[in-house]
This record gives C-alpha cells, sequence and structure tokens, in this order.
C-alpha cells in the first residue's frame, strides 16, 4: 500500500487523464462508427466504397503507427493541435473501424422489409438507417461495442509514449523515485481492471435494458 499511499496524486492524475482520454476517444469512435456504416449500407457506391476504405485501412494498421502517422503527419499539414487531442484522433478513428464492423452486423440482422415498409412510407435512406434500421440494430451489437470499448480503454495506454497524461506513464514517474516496479504495476493493473469492469457494468446493464424494451 506504501507505493499507493505515498504516490496517490501521481496515480490519480494518470487516472483521470485514461478516464478523459476513453471517454472523449469513445465519442468519437461512436459518431464515426456510426457514419461509416451507414456509408457501408448506402446505395451510393462512392459512399460504400469510403466506408469499405475506412474499415480495410485502419483494421489493418498497428494503433502505434497510426499514432506515429498523426502525430508526424497532421502537423506537415499546418495543423498543430495538442498532444491529446491527435491521441484521441488516432484513437476514435482506429476504434470507429471496429465500431462500424459490429453496427454493420447488426444492421444485417434487421429484417429486409423493415427497410422496405419504411421506403414504402416516403423515408428517405438516412430517415430509414437512423429511425428504423439503427435503433434495432443497436439492441444485437451492445455487448460486442462494449467489448470494442472496454479495448480502447486499454488502448490509451500507448498514449502516454506520446506525451499524454494516463495511467501506464505514471510508472516512469515512481519508478524514478525507487519504489518497487513490481507494486507499481499492481498498482496500474487494479486502475485498468476498475475502468474496463466500470465500462462492462454500462454495457451488460445497457444490454439487459433493451432486452427487456424489446
Amino acid at each position: 500500500m506504501k507505493v499507493l499511499t505515498d504516490n496517490w496524486s501521481t496515480y490519480w492524475e494518470g487516472f483521470l487523464g485514461t478516464l478523459e482520454l476513453t471517454a472523449v476517444s469513445a465519442a468519437l469512435a461512436l459518431a464515426l462508427g456510426v457514419l461509416m456504416a451507414g456509408c457501408r449500407v448506402s446505395p451510393v457506391k462512392p459512399l460504400r466504397t469510403l466506408g469499405t476504405a475506412w474499415v480495410t485501412v485502419l483494421r489493418n494498421t498497428p494503433l502505434t503507427l497510426l499514432f506515429f502517422a498523426v502525430l508526424l503527419g497532421l502537423p506537415r499539414f499546418g495543423i498543430s493541435l495538442p498532444f491529446f487531442t491527435f491521441a484521441v484522433i488516432a484513437l476514435g478513428c482506429y476504434t470507429s473501424a471496429f465500431v462500424c464492423e459490429a453496427l454493420r452486423s447488426g444492421i444485417n440482422t434487421v429484417p429486409t422489409g423493415q427497410g422496405e415498409a419504411a421506403r414504402s412510407l416516403g423515408m428517405t435512406f438516412g430517415q430509414t438507417l437512423g429511425l428504423v434500421v439503427l435503433p434495432q440494430a443497436f439492441r444485437s451489437v451492445v455487448a460486442p461495442v462494449g467489448s470494442v470499448m472496454i479495448a480502447l480503454a486499454k488502448n490509451t495506454a500507448i498514449a502516454g509514449s506520446f506525451s499524454v497524461v494516463e495511467l501506464l506513464g505514471t510508472y516512469r514517474t515512481v519508478n524514478e523515485l525507487g519504489y518497487s516496479i513490481v507494486w507499481t504495476f499492481v498498482w496500474i493493473a487494479a486502475g485498468y481492471l476498475v475502468i474496463t469492469l466500470a465500462i462492462s457494468a454500462v454495457f451488460n446493464l445497457m444490454e439487459r435494458r433493451l432486452a427487456v424494451s424489446r
């Protein structure tokens, strides 16, 4: 406990940094994931191509490489942002590809008659997708999306190597003070466990409530 109590402020700052990074990146990932899922099932070929390219490139690119591309590439185009924002862009875009595929699998479970009925009522593709298809699709993909969010929380550890304050990066400060490296990582692991269990609990609750509303 001495490692934790003596370095509480350091751990707490890293814990809050990971929470903030996870929350903001998750919001971006969900927004982009929904948008790209819509592109993937769009009747417009250029949009389907865009969605396919987005998913194919990001799912097959190592996250660390994507971090380098964002942090080193965007400034070359005159885009100068805080390291935190760069990390959010990298994490959000990367995770959105997995959210997109989870949502697309859910969309495929919705009977085609639902979309046809909506179109027969004069609804546009956007209205059909947003008001009819996606609400039904999301019910079947709550658990997969939850798993993606848990993976996102753990992936934030990479941001510490790019000057972003987060939980894993606290080991450097604590280790420099001469504390046991083993216990340093034990408390870091405990912090990640708290975050991932909280995310899991939220999505389990959502899954049960949506299942009842069916």
